[in-house]
């Protein structure tokens, strides 16, 4: 599969989260275990029939911290959610772009390039204009802003973590012991909570069922596929549209009317995240050439 083409799957897969978190209405916690969990329980077969298990001590470590750092993300962001609103805390926890740039700089020694840091400032303008720049304005430094900062830097550091692994490791591998170490960790967490995950409607089972299927199994084994062959930058950048495309979701599923602020976000967003795709003039004279 075109790993462009892979990456835009899966990114529509994961908009879908929020859907199905909203129509779930239960602990947002216990969401993000089921997500998890029934997306491992479905691939563990496949990875047992086809012998996907065998790995090194290096790629089993990594894919387990992989796990862990994944399952930070979402508890920590979700946390945020009940302490701040929904829109600036998505807004704060999709800055992960900007921390991939600077871990690929600090760690890496890799300059990610003017167009990346253009599409980077323009792609974040459209969100800020997505969610209205009342609420940037008015915020105030609080738990839960500082919750979602931390989840955006888990989710850079997922991305890093993923993209350095996945140039060696078969994708259901990788898979298999990173959602099994997630799914380990987010029970631990939902244990310490004292979250009731077992007594729930058939609809929420359902909800967690698509969260499962669709958002994780979906959606991150074509994004992780897309990580083999394109630049974490450019990824973490891509995924900024996951606001975009969970915006239209759910105003086609949950009859949710977008504003004008909203559409003119949401075409910001996307040229932005195209920008950081264009390659340099002088690389491309070298490719015609």
């Amino acid at each position: 599969m075109n790993p462009r083409l892979s990456l835009v799957i899966g990114i529509l897969c994961i908009s879908f989260s929020p859907i199905f978190v909203k129509l779930a209405g239960v602990s947002p916690i216990g969401s993000a275990f089921y997500r998890v969990f029934i997306a491992w329980v479905c691939l563990a077969p496949f990875c047992i029939i086809k012998k996907k298990l065998k790995v090194n001590r290096k790629q089993l470590l990594i894919s387990i911290a992989a796990g862990m750092v994944f399952a930070l993300d979402i508890a920590v962001w979700n946390i945020s959610l009940l302490k701040i609103s929904a829109t600036v805390s998505t807004l704060i926890a999709n800055l992960a772009p900007v921390w991939v740039g600077l871990m690929s700089f600090l760690f890496l020694r890799k300059r990610s390039g003017l167009l990346f840091w253009i599409g980077t400032l323009i792609a974040i303008t459209g969100m800020v204009i997505l969610v209205g720049y009342e609420h940037i304005l008015h915020m105030e430094l609080n738990a839960g802003i500082l919750l979602a900062v931390l989840a955006s830097f888990f989710y850079a550091t997922y991305i890093m973590i993923t993209k350095n692994i996945m140039a060696g490791i078969d994708v259901f591998s990788f898979m298999f012991y990173s959602m099994l170490s997630a799914s380990i960790f987010l029970l631990m967490i939902n244990g310490y909570m004292h979250n009731d995950i077992v007594h729930l409607s058939l609809k929420v089972w359902l909800c967690f069922i698509g969260m499962g299927l669709i958002c994780q199994l979906a959606g991150w084994l074509t994004i992780n596929y897309s990580l083999r062959y394109l630049e974490s930058t450019k990824v973490s950048i891509a995924l900024l549209s996951q606001t975009v495309f969970a915006g239209l979701l759910a105003a086609f599923l949950l009859h949710e009317r977008l504003g004008f602020n909203e559409i003119v976000g949401s075409v910001i967003v996307l040229s932005g995240i195209a920008v950081t795709f264009l390659k340099p003039r002088n690389q491309a004279n070298k490719n015609v050439s």
